[in-house]
């Protein structure tokens, strides 16, 4: 009911009377109430979601701290048991070795005997000790471990580079159930130097030798350099500036016999310290040393010539005659057209040794090849002369020897005649000479080895640029009494390393092809007429002699005719003195087997005494690591 006040008057007090309600207006009574409960649903659906939303975070962010936990521990797992691997690889390395001790049984790299990260790293291990006690809870556990046997390759006389391959898994857990597991291959490292000994080894073992470096004469050209590398004096090298931006890397052990070491910084102001390095920012100059750095070495002697080259043309053996005998000796020698040997003959020619018999005697047709015979080690070019190598077929190497326009072809088949050998000399293209055997090495074991020595300036090359030159097997050794000059590419058919790893090729480690390149009385000169100025010569140089190293006069190095970009050489280089050549980078990727193989060399190489080693009876190295792969084998 609706109760309206009536206004009052000034007779009578208001009277409350019915007030009769309006027609159209409906009652409006439980809205609030409606409202207030829709809300409140409408929050309450809100908070829920909020809760859920939090919840579900807070399990995410749970379940991906604990996985990225699980994952460090097994990283970190991953790095404990690799360190393990190297703390007790090295106890293992005998205090004396044999030698040689090279190859996967080699007892001077030790024995992964000692490895025993399978079984101690089995079950789950904590990483939650010493500083990490209060850290995050987290363990790892070794689920696989395969290591190999160390393998070891020489690097000097009784120096050895050591490696081995390892495969390791891991397990990590953290707070949770989570799991991760990581797998790591890779490869370990180190090197290794026994007593201090003396050896006698041909200067194919240097993958670089300088006798006369003088202080002050100017920086080593830059570049990668492989094998051992010694001068008698002291190893100069420079800041990087254009064009020499190529940075140093000397694979195996650089030695000298002075005690202090030649920088040149960016000015080509010197500065000598005994250390590996010195300046910082654009002055500095860090060339790396991955086998060290000698200092005060004992001095390497100079070859008093062993081997006699020219009388290992001759007789096949360059160490019976002296050098009235060897005189004497040449004139027995003959032409293709059967004519002997005379200084007064003219001042060019080719000459070789004729066996008319059976016998042992030099002159003779030795062993089981029969008459008539090539008896001698190779070839004797009277005058300046062009060589051209070029490989023929699977065994036969040609020479193709130039003077004065006439080409003389000489064809070496160790495996001609059943195996017995076969020489054919052609002149013109007619053949002059049909021999049986081949020029060889009677230094101990015979082998088939070919000796040219050019009695005046010799320039050679292969059959084209990037093309094999030298037959597998073939061992040869040219030398000049003068300037030997490459004129182009000389590459080995079958090259022994791999480029730029340096490391022995396993199908060509027991290949005898080799080139020895020697002159006592002349340089090593590059004139490449290629476009880009590049060029490869394989094979080891040496330019050496006691009289060059005395006056460094001009002779005794290595010197370029016109600019060359890059020299690249598969082998090594020894020289008496040391001159500026007009070279951008040069890379020497040394011949491992004449370290791995015992009196693997050149034949009728010049040779010399060294001392190597340490004080102690083994001395080995701090070991590294090199990761090759690394797989997260679980997915996030």
């Amino acid at each position: 009911m609706n109760l309206c006040l009536i206004a009052p008057n000034v007779v009578s007090p208001p009277a409350p009377r019915l007030c009769p309600l309006r027609a159209g207006r409906p009652t409006q009574r439980g809205v609030a109430l409606v409202i207030s409960l829709l809300l409140l649903s409408l929050i309450t659906v809100l908070s829920l979601g909020m809760v859920i939303a939090f919840s579900s975070q807070t399990l995410i962010g749970g379940y991906y701290r604990n996985f990225r936990g699980a994952f460090y521990a097994a990283d970190s797992g991953l790095n404990i048991a690799r360190q393990q691997v190297m703390a007790q690889i090295i106890p293992s390395v005998p205090p004396t070795f044999a030698l040689p001790a090279a190859g996967p049984t080699a007892t001077a790299c030790g024995s992964t005997a000692a490895v025993t990260i399978g079984t101690t790293y089995a079950n789950p291990t904590t990483l939650n000790t010493g500083t990490a006690s209060q850290s995050w809870n987290e363990m790892f556990k070794i689920s696989n471990a395969a290591i190999s046997q160390p393998v070891a390759t020489p690097v000097g006389v009784n120096s050895y580079s050591c490696s081995m391959g390892y495969s390791i898994t891991s397990t990590g857990t953290a707070q949770g159930s989570e799991q991760q597991t990581v797998t790591e291959t890779g490869n370990i490292s180190f090197n290794v130097t026994g007593a201090s000994a003396t050896n006698t080894v041909s200067f194919a073992y240097f993958g670089a030798f300088v006798d006369n470096y003088p202080p002050g004469i100017g920086p080593l050209v830059p570049g990668t350099m492989t094998g051992p590398m010694f001068t008698n004096k002291a190893w100069e090298f420079m800041a990087n500036q254009p064009p020499w931006m190529a940075p140093y890397i000397f694979t195996d052990p650089v030695g000298q016999v002075m005690s202090q070491v030649d920088y040149w910084d960016t000015g080509w102001g010197q500065h000598w310290v005994a250390g590996p390095s010195y300046g910082s920012g654009a002055n500095l100059i860090a060339p790396t040393f991955q086998a060290g750095l000698q200092l005060n070495q004992p001095a390497v002697a100079l070859p008093s010539n062993a081997f006699n080259q020219e009388e290992a043309v001759i007789d096949g053996d360059g160490t019976k005659l002296t050098p009235a005998q060897t005189t004497a000796g040449l004139g027995a020698l003959l032409n293709p057209s059967g004519q002997s040997y005379s200084t007064t003959s003219g001042a060019q020619g080719i000459y070789f040794a004729k066996g008319t018999s059976a016998g042992s005697a030099t002159g003779t047709c030795r062993g089981t090849v029969p008459p008539p015979c090539l008896a001698g080690g190779g070839f004797y070019v009277e005058g300046a002369a062009d060589v051209q190598l070029i490989p023929s077929g699977a065994t036969a190497q040609v020479y193709k020897i130039t003077q004065s326009g006439v080409t003389t072809t000489i064809t070496i088949d160790p495996a001609g005649n059943s195996n017995v050998g076969r020489t054919q000399i052609s002149v013109g293209g007619v053949v002059v000479q049909d021999l049986y055997g081949v020029p060889t090495d009677y230094v101990s074991t015979p082998q088939a080895s070919t000796m040219v020595y050019v009695n005046g300036t010799m320039t050679f090359h292969g059959p084209g640029e990037g093309q094999g030159a030298i037959q597998d097997n073939a061992m040869i050794t040219l030398t000049a009494n003068g300037d030997v000059i490459a004129t182009g590419d000389v590459l080995y058919k079958t090259e022994p390393v791999s480029i730029p790893q340096d490391t022995l090729i396993p199908a060509a480690q027991n290949m005898n092809q080799v080139l020895g390149i020697f002159t006592a009385t002349g340089n090593f000169i590059t004139a490449d007429t290629q476009a880009d100025q590049n060029i490869e010569v394989d094979g080891s140089i040496a330019t050496i002699s006691a009289s060059e190293s005395v006056s460094c006069n001009g002779t005794g190095g290595q010197l370029s005719y016109g600019h060359i970009n890059t020299i690249n050489n598969v082998g090594g280089m020894a020289q008496s003195c040391i001159y500026a050549a007009d070279v951008n980078a040069e890379n020497t990727w040394f011949d491992r087997r004449f370290t791995a193989r015992p009196n693997f060399a050149p034949p009728w190489f010049p040779s010399t005494q060294i001392t190597t080693g340490g004080a102690l009876p083994a001395n080995p190295g701090l070991p590294t690591a090199q990761r090759i792969q690394w797989v997260s084998m679980s997915s996030e």
